[in-house]
């Protein structure tokens, strides 16, 4: 029997065990540091829109770069407080009063649907099965931040200012971490990444004036309450795709349940129709100059991202999956020698 030697065991345990342990401390902070990445993320793509409006400004008024970066910045900050300014005290009092009248809306919709037998089907298998909680719960999941609101609000915003300070700083910090034969790879992936993210970012944008003007003038038209608020809500919602235009439609449809039942069928039929008049008309084009992903893709990536990171998650999964999809079209699609499907 050959001798064991017993420093080489203990040392090849120690670093079994070691490794272990590594993975087990990965394991537990692996969601606070996916969300801290998410907030890192989120604050580059704020990053990229001061640069791409700074384009805008540098194309049509001829100026030196570092002038229109911080006219950019400037101007965009001065539109987000002449916003609040001029219109803060309104959306405050409506966003008051909608959080005042939910609970109210709910109790009768409750009503409304113990009037027939269907309705009271569906409130006893509700109550039975607690759906109400466990959508309760997963809304919460879905809407939980990393350190709260204002904490991660905050964050991004500081990080936002050292990115357009200085990008050539951290882009260059990425591609040195990468092997030698890859860096100018590297620093090309970098430069055509930004180049989807600015597509999506003009995109969501683009939707977001498109959603919130066409339901303002529809709820208008409905002669519905709280217009500029339902609004924007369903504007600022459309930047997630799939889930955001339901959460939009919920408090809109319940208000509009006070009113009566035909009532919130037209407002659920128009936002309806919103959403349709965008996905076959605007959305195309679009995305025949921004960016298209599979639905089905984006659906998945919500979902996962959302159960993991909550509003953060859901926020950007879409954005992920757009540089997930640049990346394997980039390192591994075009390599491959033999296509049947053309490349986008």
């Amino acid at each position: 029997m050959p001798e064991i030697d017993w420093a080489v065991y203990t040392k090849k345990t120690w670093i079994k065990w070691s490794i272990l342990a590594f993975l087990v401390v990965f394991l537990l902070f692996f969601k606070t540091l996916f969300n801290i990445v998410l907030l890192i993320f989120a604050s580059g793509l704020l990053a990229i829109y001061f640069y791409g409006f700074s384009g805008l400004v540098q194309r049509y008024l001829h100026l030196p770069a570092k002038v229109s970066l911080v006219i950019s910045v400037l101007f965009n900050l001065m539109l987000l407080v002449g916003f609040f300014w001029f219109a803060g005290v309104r959306l405050q009092s409506q966003v008051v009063q909608l959080s005042d009248s939910l609970p109210g809306t709910i109790e009768h919709a409750k009503k409304q649907l113990d009037q027939s037998p269907l309705g009271q089907k569906v409130l006893d298998y509700i109550n039975k099965t607690g759906s109400a909680k466990k959508t309760s719960d997963l809304v919460r999941q879905f809407f939980s931040s990393s350190f709260g609101v204002l904490s991660d609000l905050y964050l991004v915003i500081l990080i936002t200012m050292f990115f357009v300070a200085s990008p050539a700083l951290y882009k260059r910090g990425l591609v040195h971490l990468l092997p030698e034969n890859g860096k100018d790879k590297g620093d090309e992936l970098l430069d055509q990444l930004v180049e989807v993210l600015k597509k999506w970012l003009k995109g969501q944008i683009i939707g977001f004036f498109f959603i919130a003007a066409f339901t303002g003038l529809g709820l208008w038209l409905l002669g519905m309450p709280l217009i500029f608020t339902l609004a924007l809500i369903a504007g600022l919602l459309n930047f997630i795709p799939n889930f955001g235009p339901i959460i939009a439609v919920i408090p809109a449809a319940l208000l509009a349940l006070m009113q009566g039942p035909t009532t919130a069928l037209l407002v659920f039929g128009m936002y309806t129709f919103i959403q349709v008049i965008q996905s076959a008309v605007t959305q195309p084009i679009i995305q025949k100059k921004m960016i298209s992903m599979p639905p089905v893709l984006t659906v998945v990536a919500q979902v996962a991202m959302g159960a993991l990171s909550g509003f953060w998650g859901i926020l950007l999964a879409t954005p992920l999956v757009a540089i997930g999809m640049k990346l394997t079209q980039e390192l591994y699609v075009k390599k491959q020698t033999y296509h049947k499907y053309p490349i986008d």
